[in-house]
């Protein structure tokens, strides 16, 4: 049986460019990390740490709790030494598991067949010490081991999360291309938004920027709204631990009577979809909804604050060509009813920022799946000029 308070390697899984707000959510959170790289930190901890990022992460992806390291350069060789492992202390006989990898070891050209090898040697390392053996398959409710080998090395991990914590487990409609739960919350952080001043997000969609907006304002984390992790299926799951935990996200909510959050669309089936989705995550009442264009936000004046759009960008959604005069009215909207906010575009599409016809003084890189994005910063001074960004 794993101890849950031995410490291991720990990594820490994000999508590339999030990797600055997660190493600030590890240190806030009071964890020292050895090493950071592009999609992810390295930190040592306990399996009990790792129930605590679990429940706490934003922008994270997985947990991954090492069990081995060791050099590998044969799928035969992989078979014998998880083999060895003693996975009957791990996790239960009549149990169900998965396997996940990171490949990349000129020994393999499939990664799947690394994922059958690492299933194979669990399977008869059951069979050889019990007479019985664990089901196996690709859900990842359950016991989930990950492979990772690259260059002669492997190392074997239990991930503690299981699915993606990377969906944060309120959006029961996603609507028309959501942003990720993940996504959302880093480009928040990435922001200058203080969370107590106002913030408006016109072309709400689904509403996942505001709802992630007023969960960050009041202190709610992803851990609240799931039950379900892969370190619930390890043996010797500290079980008081966890509910400890889990008090503590609920004594930390800080209620903040005074916040504005306006949210808006020109859909009203978007509206509805974001109402539903905002009291799923609790924050339903401290977001004001409303069904209009854009243009008809009602920003209140003389006040500060942000202003975030996250508009199509000719992907997936609209026509470029016709998308051109909605970014122009974007710019517009920004300069005459934004002044004295930060102004902030998230879009695929640079092409389409320059028609926005406002200089931006900050560029930040992120990507939506496989497209290369950026979160356009403006500051709406008294008379901002229009040049290209």
């Amino acid at each position: 049986m794993p101890s849950f308070n031995k410490p291991s390697r720990i990594i820490i899984t994000c999508n590339k460019r999030l990797s600055p707000y997660l190493q600030q959510e590890v240190a806030e959170l009071g964890f020292k990390m050895a090493r950071t790289f592009s999609t992810g930190i390295e930190m040592n901890g306990t399996l009990n740490d790792c129930i605590r990022l679990n429940l706490n992460l934003r922008s994270a992806s997985q947990v991954l709790y090492s069990l081995k390291s060791f050099p590998c350069n044969s799928p035969q060789q992989l078979y014998d030494t998880v083999m060895q492992i003693q996975w009957e202390t791990i996790f239960v006989k009549d149990g169900y598991f998965s396997v996940t990898s990171t490949v990349d070891d000129p020994t393999i050209n499939n990664s799947l067949f690394a994922n059958v090898k690492v299933k194979d040697a669990i399977v008869d390392r059951f069979r050889e010490k019990t007479n019985e053996r664990p089901n196996s398959g690709p859900h990842l409710q359950s016991t989930v081991i990950h492979l990772f080998w690259r260059d002669g090395i492997a190392e074997i991990f239990i991930d503690t999360s299981g699915e993606t914590l990377a969906k944060h487990g309120y959006r029961k409609i996603p609507g028309q291309a959501p942003m990720l739960e993940a996504l959302a919350a880093a480009t928040l952080m990435a922001t200058k938004w203080d969370r107590e001043t106002n913030f408006i997000n016109p072309m709400c969609g689904s509403a996942t920027l505001a709802i992630e907006a007023a969960l960050l304002a009041t202190n709610r984390r992803p851990g609240l709204f799931r039950n379900n992790y892969g370190f619930k299926h390890i043996t010797g799951f500290d079980e008081v631990f966890y509910e400890e935990e889990k008090k503590k996200l609920k004594n930390q909510i800080t209620n903040k009577n005074d916040l504005y959050i306006l949210a808006t669309d020109i859909s009203e089936d978007a509206i509805n979809i974001s109402k539903i989705n905002a009291g799923a995550a609790g924050v339903e009442a401290l977001i004001d909804f409303a069904v209009c264009d854009f243009q008809d936000t009602e920003v209140p004046e003389n006040e500060d604050g942000v202003i975030y759009f996250n508009p199509e960008y000719g992907e997936r959604l609209g026509d470029e060509i016709e998308l051109e005069k909605t970014y122009a009215e974007i710019g517009d909207f920004l300069k005459k009813k934004c002044k004295g906010y930060t102004g902030y575009i998230f879009t695929g599409n640079l092409n389409l920022a320059k028609k926005i016809g406002l200089k931006a003084n900050r560029k930040i890189e992120f990507y939506t799946s496989k497209i290369d994005c950026r979160l356009l910063e403006y500051e709406l001074y008294q008379g901002t000029k229009r040049t290209d960004p």
